[in-house]
């Protein structure tokens, strides 16, 4: 992208926010550049008329839900960001909107606004486990009926807690809690013998007397 045409987006962007801070700022705690796309923040129970107003305004009209996703952040109060995604083929611009929420808590759901929000909260339900207040068909989407817990919660194990084969004697797909072959192992990924200049700025290591004894 040359500086021209950077600047002319940032100006375009920084118009637009001004516009939104102006008409909606009553549904927005946050308005800001990252990189180069326009990032709202807002309370869950604003996002139902804010994406209301970001569709139909004749400055906006991000008529074009791009995609809904979630992030988790284990560590925080309120765990997950739910993130939704707009694009405005009118004005060729994107904006994104971020709104927390806890890990019981719930965000009204958008379908009255994008009917494509159905599928994107059943996935980002089945995923991270946020519910969608108002979805119709709150159903896993990715994974089984069945399946326990959220994947791509940060603290979901990378194994699963079941694994699933087919009995030939039952003649079924069966599911059994996993079973390693080998537990876990803890690597430090360092090794003696990675050069006497490391041994030298280094203290003695598990696994040097490896390399005590080969010399």
């Amino acid at each position: 992208m040359t500086d021209e045409l950077a600047e002319t987006r940032l100006a375009a962007h920084q118009e637009l926010a001004d516009h939104i801070d102006a008409l909606a700022g009553d549904h927005v705690d946050r308005i800001a550049m990252q990189g180069d796309e326009l990032v709202l923040e807002a309370p869950a129970f604003s996002i139902v008329p804010l994406l209301m107003f970001l569709r139909d305004d004749g400055a906006c009209l991000f008529k074009q839900l791009v995609d809904i996703c979630g992030v988790d952040w284990p560590e925080r109060e309120k765990r997950f960001d739910v993130v939704y995604n707009l694009l405005s083929l009118r004005h060729n611009l994107r904006v994104r909107i971020k709104v927390q929420v806890e890990e019981e808590g719930s965000v009204p759901s958008v379908i009255e606004v994008f009917s494509a929000a159905g599928w994107f909260e059943r996935e980002t339900y089945d995923m991270y486990g946020v519910r969608f207040d108002g979805n119709p068909d709150l159903r896993r989407l990715l994974t089984d009926y069945g399946f326990d817990g959220h994947p791509l919660r940060k603290d979901f194990p990378l194994t699963g807690f079941v694994e699933v084969r087919y009995d030939d004697t039952q003649k079924r797909v069966v599911y059994e809690p996993v079973k390693l072959t080998q537990e876990f192992r803890n690597f430090d990924n360092l090794s003696p013998w990675q050069g006497p200049d490391l041994a030298r700025v280094r203290e003695v290591l598990p696994g040097d007397e490896k390399a005590e004894k080969k010399g």
